[in-house]
């Protein structure tokens, strides 16, 4: 009863035995991929150390401060929802992030989201997740989503739904070259035979939002499972590595092992 005790105490802050642990890695700066859902984490401790790490998932804990992310320049994706954060200030630092889902927090209003705008990388961002029902006090106005866009301007996908945006220099130039081939066709009443036409047909320029947010939540749970995949298959080619040198140690008879 008392080691159970002491497991789930270990588990509501973060020490670098626990990260070792569930990583195999000697070195926190090591970790390049940590799943933590559904611990009871409450503080993140030392989860600043792992200084490489690109891709962290604190979903379905206790979670009310990020203080200690602020050091994690690497950091890809992020996803800490059904949490009690109501600031995402420790965030502004990370210049990588391209990925965050903070559904079912405290976020209030749109301002939570000012600290963000520094993030030009940042392209998806999750509030309000209705496959299970979690969302933010800040959704509850029904233009948040166009709050977000103009605090955010580097984001493209909101609650797994594509936005309407301008897209990239190449995107805009292809559809202006596209719409004067339109306009000097329409200018010229008579045919001529060899005359630019328009490349695509109508409606190709226009963007179109996902399928579903039950669709963009599958794809990333795949996501997910592809990279701890990864990281097992790695783990275990280490482990079969070592094994083999030391089977080949043991099998030379000049050599002693105690």
């Amino acid at each position: 009863m008392e080691s159970r005790v002491t497991a789930e105490e270990d588990h509501s802050r973060l020490t670098p035995e626990m990260l070792k642990s569930r990583t195999g890695e000697f070195d926190l700066e090591s970790i390049l991929f940590l799943k933590l859902r559904g611990l009871g984490v409450q503080e993140l401790g030392c989860i600043g150390e792992c200084l490489n790490l690109e891709r962290l998932d604190l979903s379905n804990n206790h979670i009310a401060h990020l203080a200690p992310l602020s050091s994690l320049k690497m950091m890809a994706a992020l996803n800490v929802s059904c949490n009690r954060v109501s600031s995402l200030e420790p965030l502004a630092s990370c210049d990588n992030l391209q990925t965050l889902n903070v559904a079912g927090n405290a976020l209030c209003g749109v301002e939570a989201l000012h600290c963000l705008k520094g993030l030009r990388k940042l392209e998806s961002i999750r509030l309000r997740d209705p496959v299970y029902n979690l969302t933010n006090p800040l959704c509850a106005n029904g233009s948040y989503r166009h709050a977000v866009l103009d605090t955010v301007p580097s984001v493209r996908v909101i609650d797994g739904e594509r936005v309407s945006g301008s897209g990239s220099d190449l995107y805009r130039l292809c559809r202006d070259i596209d719409n004067s081939l339109k306009r000097f066709a329409a200018g010229n009443a008579v045919a001529v035979p060899g005359s630019a036409k328009p490349w695509v047909e109508a409606g190709y320029w226009e963007l179109k939002p996902f399928q579903s947010a039950i669709i963009e939540e599958a794809h990333k749970q795949f996501s997910d499972i592809v990279q701890e995949c990864e990281e097992l298959s790695r783990r275990a080619d280490d482990a079969i590595a070592q094994a083999e040198r030391a089977l080949s140690i043991r099998s030379d008879p000049n050599t002693y092992v105690f």
